[in-house]
C-alpha cells in the first residue's frame, strides 16, 4: 500500500514539472520577439517589431513618430529643434549630440533596438550599426513621394501603425490633388531660392525642394537649374533677368544662426523690378517644414498647405 501511494506521489510530481516546463515553454515563445528586415539605401537591417527605446537622428520621421504617438528614447538636440517638436528638448529625451557629430557613448547607454537616421548621418552608418540596427530613411528629393511613402510604409510595419499611417497619406493625396488642379490652370512661373547669409542658391525641378515644382505642379521659371542639394549659386541679377510671377524664399539663416534676415536681403532694388515683388507674390516659407524637417506628416502636409495658399484663383 505504501509502494502504491509512493507510486503515486511520483507520478503526480512528474506531471507537476512537465506542466511547469510547458507553461514556461509557452511564455518563452510569447515573448520571442517578431523580427523585420528593412531594405534602405544603405543596406538590409533586421529590426524587432515594436522597438523600445528609439533613436532618431532625422526630423522628418521624429514629426512621423511625433504625430502617431510612438514613443523616444533619444534626439540631435546639439543643435535647431523645430520649434513645434519643442517638447523633445526637455530632459525626458536624450542629448544624442548633433546631426553631424553623435554621441556615440549617449546612444549607446540608451540600449536602442533601432536607431533611425538620414543623408547628414549616412557616413557613420558602420559606427552607429556596431550599437544597434541602424536604418536610413531619408527622402529621395528627384521622387519625393514615393521614397517619403516608403519611408511611412516602413513606420507603419515597424511599430504596427500601417492603418493610421494609410489614413494620414490618403488626406495628404487629397490635398495634393487639389493643389495640382489649382496649379494646373495658372499660368505664373515660380522661382525658389534659399537665402543664406547675404547669399542665395535657385533650386528648380528634381532639387531638394523640387517638390514644388514636380509634386505640387508650379511651373518652373527656369527649367535648367542645376540639381544640388545645396542649389545652384545665383545673385539677384539672376533672378531679375528671370523675372518670376511667384518667389518662394526659404530662410536658412532663420533656423541656424536663429535670426531672419531674408526679406532685408531678398527685396532689394533689383527684385523690386520682378513680376513677384510687384504683385506682393514673394512668399518666405517656414524654414522648419522646408529646411530641418522635410518629409514627416506633419511637414508635408503643412507643405502642401503653403504652396496652396500661394496660388491664386
Amino acid at each position: 500500500m505504501k509502494k502504491l501511494s509512493l507510486i503515486l506521489l511520483l507520478s503526480f510530481l512528474l506531471l507537476f514539472i512537465t506542466a511547469c516546463g510547458s507553461t514556461e515553454g509557452s511564455e518563452g515563445a510569447e515573448t520571442e520577439r517578431e523580427m523585420i528586415t528593412v531594405s534602405h539605401e544603405l543596406g538590409d537591417t533586421e529590426v524587432p517589431k515594436k522597438p523600445q527605446n528609439v533613436v532618431v537622428f532625422d526630423f522628418g520621421i521624429l514629426d512621423t513618430l511625433d504625430e502617431l504617438g510612438i514613443e523616444v528614447a533619444g534626439i540631435a538636440k546639439s543643435g535647431v529643434v523645430p520649434s513645434y517638436l519643442e517638447k523633445y528638448e526637455s530632459e525626458d529625451y536624450a542629448n544624442i549630440g548633433s546631426l553631424k557629430e553623435p554621441d556615440f557613448e549617449k546612444i549607446a547607454e540608451l540600449d536602442p533596438e533601432v536607431i533611425i537616421i538620414s543623408a547628414r548621418q549616412a557616413e557613420l552608418y558602420d559606427q552607429l550599426s556596431e550599437i544597434a540596427p541602424t536604418i536610413h530613411l531619408g527622402v529621395d528629393t528627384t521622387n519625393y513621394m514615393e521614397s517619403f511613402k516608403e519611408n511611412m510604409a516602413v513606420i507603419g510595419e515597424l511599430f504596427d501603425k500601417q492603418e493610421e499611417i494609410d489614413s494620414k497619406l490618403a488626406d495628404i493625396d487629397e490635398s495634393i490633388a487639389a493643389l495640382q488642379e489649382k496649379a494646373s490652370e495658372m499660368d505664373q512661373k515660380g522661382l525658389i531660392i534659399l537665402a543664406n547669409d547675404d547669399k542665395i542658391s535657385a533650386y528648380g525641378p528634381n532639387s531638394r525642394f523640387g517638390l514644388i515644382h514636380d509634386v505640387f505642379g508650379v511651373p518652373a521659371v527656369d527649367e535648367s537649374i542645376e540639381a544640388s542639394t545645396h542649389g545652384m549659386n545665383v545673385t539677384f541679377e539672376y533672378v531679375m533677368e528671370q523675372d518670376p510671377d511667384l518667389l518662394y524664399v526659404i530662410d536658412r539663416s532663420a533656423v541656424v544662426g536663429g535670426e531672419s534676415s531674408a526679406k532685408q536681403l531678398v527685396e532689394n532694388e533689383l527684385v523690386e523690378n520682378t513680376k513677384a515683388y510687384q504683385n506682393d507674390d514673394i512668399h518666405y516659407l517656414d524654414p522648419e517644414f522646408w529646411y530641418l524637417s522635410g518629409g514627416g506628416l506633419v511637414s508635408v502636409s503643412e507643405m502642401v498647405k503653403e504652396i496652396e495658399a500661394t496660388i491664386n484663383e
